[in-house]
């Protein structure tokens, strides 16, 4: 007796924004790659098909992609730069420092107490992990 058949794998290539075709938001897409493997006795042995694709976070709408297209879209994910590594963006809704006397625990008003230090103390705010 002879087992076969086939087995799928997804692959999570890359994470890019773009515009979506569904709901209209500018939202993060997930690129993926979904390969078909010939299996014998559960042995995967080779590819059978290999299909792209993307998929909205915001609504789940999932489109086909060619392999050029993805291989694109997957270059220009690797050239983005990486969140939180880029340039700095304001926040429109900040309404100054929330905390006047350079941070918590640091010598604000309210803020005095046993082991609580004021600014140019570090360590002394009782915080273990703050230096």
């Amino acid at each position: 007796m002879i087992i076969f058949g086939t087995k799928g794998y997804l692959y999570q290539l890359a994470i890019v924004t773009l515009v979506c075709g569904r709901c209209g938001n500018p939202a993060a897409h997930t690129l993926r790659k979904r390969v078909t493997k010939f299996t014998l006795f559960f042995v995967p042995l080779f590819p059978v098909s290999t299909k792209y694709g993307t998929q909205c976070t915001f609504c789940g709408a999932e489109s086909q992609l060619s392999g050029d297209q993805a291989e694109q879209l997957q270059a220009q994910a690797a050239t983005a730069p990486a969140p939180g590594h880029g340039p700095q963006q304001a926040n429109p809704f900040a309404q100054g420092n929330p905390f006047p006397q350079g941070g918590p625990g640091q010598g604000g008003p309210g803020q005095g107490g046993p082991g609580q230090g004021g600014p140019g103390q570090p360590g002394a705010s009782g915080n273990p992990y703050q230096r």
